[in-house]
């Protein structure tokens, strides 16, 4: 079984009437070196600015991007030959990460290579820690910056820490 970390980045709240712009995915293990960026071309003429400028691109700059097809096949490769087994996704808010990421692989490619379920990266903590007030992210080491990759591996961190001091029962 293989841990990978995800984190988008969207133009607006939700797939199919908005767009993933980006993402990145980090696979959970020492080192963190395996990892994967995206960037997709738009899907819909909406967008919320807003939200677009939390990503850092231009509307401009994301109509160059690849079109998503050609990226999430690219990404089911590269999870097919990081991973032992069945990948499991994890992420820090995994209600908003988990929906883009779903729709995209069934909607371009047919299936989801995570299959149906995901993680949620601060429940888990909550749940370690045994206190729904408490937030993990101060175990991040990576400074979160909204660059995907950046991101995934700082949460990634914060999974490792919960593994190797807090006693988190994982096989990673």
């Amino acid at each position: 079984m293989s841990w990978i970390m995800i984190d988008i980045e969207a133009d607006g709240p939700i797939p199919g009437d908005f767009s993933m712009i980006s993402f990145g995915a980090v696979v959970v293990e020492l080192g963190l070196q395996r990892t994967f960026y995206g960037e997709l071309r738009p899907i819909s003429e909406k967008f919320v600015p807003e939200a677009l400028a939390v990503s850092g691109f231009t509307r401009e700059q994301t109509l160059e991007f690849p079109e998503p097809e050609k990226v999430m096949r690219s990404f089911a490769s590269w999870i097919a030959e990081v991973g032992a087994g069945r990948p499991m996704f994890i992420s820090d808010n995994n209600g908003f990460d988990w929906q883009f990421i779903n729709f995209y692989f069934h909607h371009f490619t047919g299936a989801n290579p995570f299959g149906f379920s995901s993680t949620n990266l601060g429940s888990l903590y909550k749940g370690l820690v045994r206190d729904t007030t408490k937030n993990f992210k101060h175990l991040r080491k990576t400074r979160h910056t909204h660059n995907p990759v950046d991101d995934a591996k700082g949460n990634a961190e914060a999974l490792l820490t919960m593994r190797d001091k807090l006693g988190l029962g994982i096989r990673l």
